[in-house]
């Protein structure tokens, strides 16, 4: 059964690197104890090692051990037998042209719909849509897709940002984007504000979190949706 958290951020403002999903992840990792990371998106241009050192204090305190994409000998391999995959945020392009290279993508979809649990953050969560288009990052890679794992089916755009009333921030908005997208591709982008969640179970998807999500629609004005709604029929 398919079990994945695909989450906004990986932290919230004012708290530390996870600790705001601490008792979601303690409960879909529950059976885990070693995890394989891809630090592929490396926020900040930080190195593999770098990143995956960041996330093994978190882990520690379940008890799982975190161990890079990077350090084995055949990643393949390596996702087809992991017990857990997290996927960090960064940079999409970066990460999707790094997923291309191994030829990883597939892999982890494999992998994913079988059952190993997966949690994704920030660009990890980007590549669980149809595409990873709606991406808020540059394109300073050039990946040979935009196709991405597909684990739901439609887009995401984590970090999503409201318009702020009286800014004089002349640029485009957030919504602006996604209604640019609408014009040339037909499915629904969701709008994961900080802090919020989506739940994958089989095929049931819910969003989690305290904030209400944005759904955009091709052709439909966009509307809120609460959070523990259910996503699982959203195309």
């Amino acid at each position: 059964m398919k079990k994945a958290l695909i989450a906004s951020t990986s932290t919230v403002f004012g708290g530390t690197f996870l600790d705001y999903l601490l008792p979601t992840i303690t409960e879909h990792f529950a059976s885990v104890s070693n995890l394989v990371f891809i630090p592929f998106a490396r926020p900040g241009g930080i190195t593999h090692d770098e990143y995956t050192e960041k996330v093994k204090p978190f882990f520690k305190q379940l008890n799982i051990e975190v161990k890079g994409i990077h350090q084995f000998e055949n990643p393949i391999e390596a996702i087809q037998n992991a017990e857990a995959i997290f996927t960090g945020g960064g940079n999409t392009f970066v990460l999707v042209d790094m997923l291309y290279k191994y030829n990883l993508l597939d892999a982890i979809q494999k992998a994913v719909e079988s059952g190993t649990p997966y949690l994704g953050t920030s660009a990890g969560s980007n590549i669980c849509g149809l595409t990873m288009n709606t991406t808020n990052d540059m394109p300073i890679v050039y990946p040979p897709s935009f196709r991405t794992l597909g684990l739901v089916s439609f887009n995401l755009n984590p970090h999503y940002l409201d318009p702020i009333d009286g800014s004089q921030h002349m640029g485009e908005t957030r919504e602006t984007r996604i209604k640019e997208f609408h014009q040339y591709n037909p499915q629904s982008v969701l709008g994961l504000r900080e802090g919020s969640w989506l739940e994958v179970l089989g095929n049931k998807i819910t969003l989690k979190g305290d904030l209400p999500a944005r759904l955009f629609q091709q052709g439909k004005e966009p509307i809120e949706i609460e959070t523990r709604t259910d996503l699982s029929n959203l195309k």
